[in-house]
């Protein structure tokens, strides 16, 4: 059996165990290894080494591979990002930062017609800085938002909707958990990856609003006008959220700037962000607990995906599927941009069925080679890469933040949350539209970053 054969199977089997509902992480750990086994055995066999000797040395490389690449992944420097970061988002979920952060936003956007929704969007991109994850900016503003919004009898559609895409922030604004993989798995620095984050996430943040302004322009109804907060109130708002945007300021600007390194940015945000807690008293013993357990809960689970991942693209580079597939596209009459839009329509037929870290460990063999082939930047292929899986987010019929905010929101109808998403994935889809045409948008920061 040829080596492209066998990685075909690999993968077929892998989609298999992942439909049988066996984690993803278990399916490309299992798959990688014993894939390894058969493609060793039948490059040895074809050099015509006698068959007790070929599998005899297959089972040894794959168990060294197994053992090599797991300790590899638990020993990397730069993944300590990950559980700092999530301590980070969870301390400041806890603490009640995010209800500090919407309360701001209301009180600056509240009185205008769909102001809730905005105020919503806009502190669901201030808590994905917190954070750095999707789910965790969905769950904790959906529980702030939408019953503020129900209050003002806003439409379910556009309550739900905003929530669910306001929460995809968290996987662009850096400190995003995606893109750290994203870089830890194609070699690139996660301080550049962050940079370039920054303007796409400000950008589609507007494109959001103005999504919610068009969406309020033509239904008056669906998005009334709140409350005007006096200047009082909107300013005490700003003092109170201002602990937590200098946290964020202190973060970035620090690895902007080459004062710190990605790692001890995580670090210090994380420690900065535990004495704003403390310091207005909003921590207790059992909640300092139950952070401590859903960081270690959530590293572990990444970590695994990880070891999966580095387990497995060995074995699809040893099959050459990658490559074939490179020569493929690359041999295609059509130019870098259908090749683009080819990729881009892929993940978001993946995103209808897998969610979005399963989508980003098991595309990253094959479409990094596509990308190192067309000779196109690593940086910004990652920030396209990210905004598509994004979209995945909330497509039908998985889009893992619709299912969130249904948990938030049992009584609206799976069908009206969907509905409400529409405006928000078209302004993901101009937002790949404008990275395309202006990659500047996502290089500009990162080509300014010391060191």
């Amino acid at each position: 059996m040829s080596l492209i054969s066998i990685g075909l199977i690999g993968l077929v089997v892998m989609f298999v165990l992942m439909a049988l509902r066996l984690p993803v992480a278990l399916a490309m750990l299992g798959v990688g290894f014993f894939g390894t086994v058969f493609a060793n055995a039948a490059r040895f066999l074809s050099f015509d080494m006698p068959a007790n000797m070929a599998w005899e040395r297959s089972w040894r490389i794959a168990f060294s591979n197994l053992s090599g690449e797991t300790f590899e992944a638990a020993s990397n420097y730069n993944l300590l990002v990950i559980p700092m970061f999530i301590l980070m988002g969870s301390i400041a979920g806890a603490s009640g930062m995010s209800a500090d952060l919407f309360r701001a936003a209301y009180r600056w956007m509240g009185h205008m017609r769909g102001g809730l929704a905005s105020a919503t969007v806009t502190a669901c991109a201030g808590f994905a800085a917190l954070s750095g994850s999707s789910l965790a900016s969905a769950v904790t503003m959906g529980r702030v938002a939408l019953p503020a919004m129900r209050r003002y009898n806003y439409s379910d559609s556009l309550a739900t909707g905003s929530v669910a895409a306001g929460g995809t922030l968290g996987f662009l604004i850096p400190p995003s958990g995606g893109m750290i993989i994203y870089a830890v798995l194609t070699e690139q620095s996660i301080g550049r990856l962050f940079m370039a984050g920054v303007f796409p996430g400000i950008l589609l943040t507007i494109l959001f609003i103005v999504a919610i302004s068009l969406i309020t322009r033509r239904h008056p109804a669906a998005g009334p006008r709140g409350e005007r907060a006096g200047a009082a109130e909107r300013w005490s708002s700003v003092v109170a959220s201002l602990p937590i945007v200098l946290v964020v300021v202190l973060v970035i600007g620090g690895m902007y700037t080459g004062f710190f390194t990605p790692v001890e940015a995580s670090s210090v945000g994380a420690f900065l962000t535990f004495v704003v807690a403390v310091a207005r008293r909003r921590l207790s013993i059992a909640s300092l607990r139950d952070i401590v357990l859903q960081t270690m809960s959530a590293t572990a689970t990444i970590f695994l995906i990880l070891i999966g991942a580095f387990v497995f693209i060995p074995f699809m580079s040893l099959t050459e599927v990658p490559q074939r597939l490179v020569e493929i596209l690359v041999a295609l009459p059509i130019p870098d941009y259908g090749i683009l839009i080819m990729i881009v329509l892929a993940y978001l037929v993946l995103g209808m069925f897998l969610d979005t870290m399963a989508m980003l460990v098991l595309t990253i063999p094959v479409v990094i080679p596509i990308a190192i082939g067309l000779e196109w930047d690593l940086i910004w292929f990652g920030i396209i890469v990210v905004i598509a899986l994004e979209m995945g987010m909330i497509s039908p019929p998985v889009g893992i933040n619709v299912f969130i905010v249904k948990s938030i929101a049992p009584d609206v109808p799976m069908g009206r949350i969907f509905r409400g998403i529409w405006p928000f994935w078209f302004a993901m889809l101009a937002m790949i539209i404008l990275l395309a045409i202006f990659p500047e948008i996502s290089l500009y920061l990162p080509r300014q970053v010391v060191g």
